[in-house]
């Protein structure tokens, strides 16, 4: 099937935060779309391996019973590469999502590199500054039906229907604002956790009896100082014992 600006991936991810070095993925929303229509869609939890803030919970309506048995982002991701191809991304500030994949690919020594449609930039071009421009007021706005927001699936839908709304305006005005562009975010693979690092982690836990669902083995350097301060800000240090 030749690959044009109309066949593409519609794709949302919702996240334990803003920051991809971070944060993690907890729900990916996929649709593949062909010609403009919708021929399949992939969808699934991602246990993230910690708990959920409350903001997070209030915003997606996601809590940690929905994520305790879900798929690790270690079964996940190759699912998703599979389903996903060589298609350009589509999404609403779609360098965010895309960032938090690429990180997590080249982590597991994945090549992924994909062009973009990005949604949001596009409304830019055709909605007046003052109108706020977040998914759900641009479907609004263009008279799209935004679904169930801060869902990844229903977002990568609305995504997909702003697109072509937008692109049924305005594409013989300005055909070239439709045109994928590559995607870059720069990202070196993670180191893994230190020996000190997991022995002070197993040190912790032990003498505060503190149960994870992390694989200490399989932790990066960054996510074990992160857990360390947690541990040691919540609880404190390990008292030496008296001889």
């Amino acid at each position: 099937m030749e690959k044009t600006d109309n066949s593409y991936i519609a794709i949302d991810l919702e996240t334990t935060g803003l920051n991809p070095k971070t944060e993690r993925i907890i729900e990916i929303g996929a649709a593949r779309v062909e010609d403009g229509t919708v021929v399949q869609t992939y969808s699934t939890f991602v246990n993230p391996e910690r708990e959920l803030d409350a903001r997070i919970r209030e915003l997606t309506g996601i809590c940690d019973d929905d994520l305790k048995d879900a798929p690790v982002l270690d079964i996940v991701l190759p699912e998703l590469l599979a389903f996903c191809g060589e298609l350009p991304f589509l999404g609403h500030h779609v360098i965010f999502d895309f960032s938090f994949l690429k990180r997590a690919a080249v982590n597991r020594k994945y090549t992924f590199e994909h062009a973009g449609l990005d949604t949001l930039k596009i409304c830019r071009h055709f909605m007046p500054e003052e109108e706020k421009k977040n998914l759900a007021a641009a479907c609004r706005y263009f008279a799209v039906d935004p679904g169930e927001s801060h869902r990844a699936l229903s977002d990568a839908l609305a995504a997909h229907h702003l697109y072509q709304e937008l692109k049924n305006r305005y594409f013989l005005e300005v055909p070239e604002v439709f045109a994928p562009q590559p995607l870059i975010y720069k990202v070196k693979r993670e180191q893994s956790a230190s020996k000190k690092q997991k022995e002070v982690l197993r040190e912790l836990l032990k003498y505060h009896r503190i149960d994870i669902t992390v694989q200490l083995d399989d932790i990066s350097r960054s996510d074990a100082s992160r857990l360390i301060d947690k541990i040691i800000l919540q609880y404190g240090r390990v008292k030496p014992q008296n001889k």
